[in-house]
């Protein structure tokens, strides 16, 4: 949890040309978007089961219900954020492992899930259009409930890069899974993940996803405790550059969330996901073709 305060520090320090927000709760009809109303009512009154709560990986108590909330609404919000001006972040965020009536892995509620629909909801609203969606999914571990949430919609396409080995290790069906074997580094990891975005463009080669959600975990550095490949943080930041170098060259705006990270050493955690923070910033500065701008929110929990 320490990794959350340390991240903000060093973007303080490190990214001042990022603007800081606090993160809005998301209420429990955004929830619903994403989960059964009986799983959002009892996590917010502390009705889940001993069983529930072991799944999840941690107790039931008010403030893990109100960070839950801000997590899922510094989501909304960057997306929000990114529709408008091309880019913006969660600082935290990318609980994947959260289905619809259940949470697991750490993740209660699925902040990306959550953030798809109401995007899509809202777009419609305004524009009277389908907005589509795309899950770039790169934490070492699967999506396994976003995929299962988005199992039948084909509005919102899901992909996840991650480790075969590693947790869920009961896994969900993704639109596109490239599974990567134990030890894999930079090389062959950037050759899938090209491949990779290369069949999602190519899927979508009539209509283009209107927005992008894209996971950036930490955890396949060479360093992490539950990540189990070998990814160099060069490798991780050029992994970065290539996802964003992909949406800006369609101009496809990306909503981005940090996802895992336990490094043995977090300060390498924290070094790596400030370098992805610091790739975003120079995609921003693209997409709105400015030097120096100050009025980017990038939110946090």
């Amino acid at each position: 949890m320490g990794k959350y305060a340390l991240l903000r520090d060093a973007v303080i320090a490190g990214l001042p040309d990022i603007r800081l927000e606090v993160a809005p709760a998301a209420s429990d009809g955004e929830l619903a978007l994403a989960h059964t109303p009986t799983y959002v009512s009892a996590v917010a009154e502390g009705l889940l089961s001993a069983a529930q709560q072991r799944e999840i990986g941690f107790p039931w108590s008010p403030r893990m219900v109100e960070r839950s909330r801000r997590s899922v609404g510094a989501t909304i919000a960057a997306a929000r954020t990114a529709l408008r001006e091309g880019v913006a972040a969660n600082l935290a965020g990318g609980t994947h492992h959260a289905c619809a009536d259940k949470g697991g892995g750490y993740c209660v509620f699925n902040d990306v899930a959550v953030a798809a629909r109401l995007m899509q909801a809202e777009w419609h609203r305004l524009h009277r259009k389908l907005l589509r969606v795309a899950v770039i999914d790169l934490d070492v571990h699967q999506g396994n409930g976003t995929a299962a949430i988005f199992r039948d919609d084909p509005t919102v396409f899901t992909l996840s890069i991650h480790g075969a080995k590693n947790f869920p290790f009961r896994k969900e069906a993704s639109d596109l899974d490239v599974e990567l074997p134990d030890g894999c580094a930079d090389d062959a990891y950037l050759e899938a993940l090209d491949a990779a975005l290369q069949t999602l463009w190519q899927r979508h080669s009539d209509a283009l996803p209107g927005l992008v959600f894209y996971l950036a975990g930490a955890d396949p550095h060479e360093g992490d405790r539950l990540g189990r490949l070998k990814l160099s943080a060069a490798g991780l930041a050029e992994r970065d550059r290539r996802v964003f170098a992909a949406a800006h060259e369609r101009r496809i705006p990306v909503a981005l969330s940090m996802a895992g990270g336990y490094g043995r050493v977090i300060e390498q955690t924290v070094a790596v996901q400030l370098a992805t923070m610091r790739v975003a910033l120079d995609h921003w500065r693209q997409w709105n073709n400015t030097g120096h701008d100050r009025t980017r929110p990038t939110r946090h929990p």
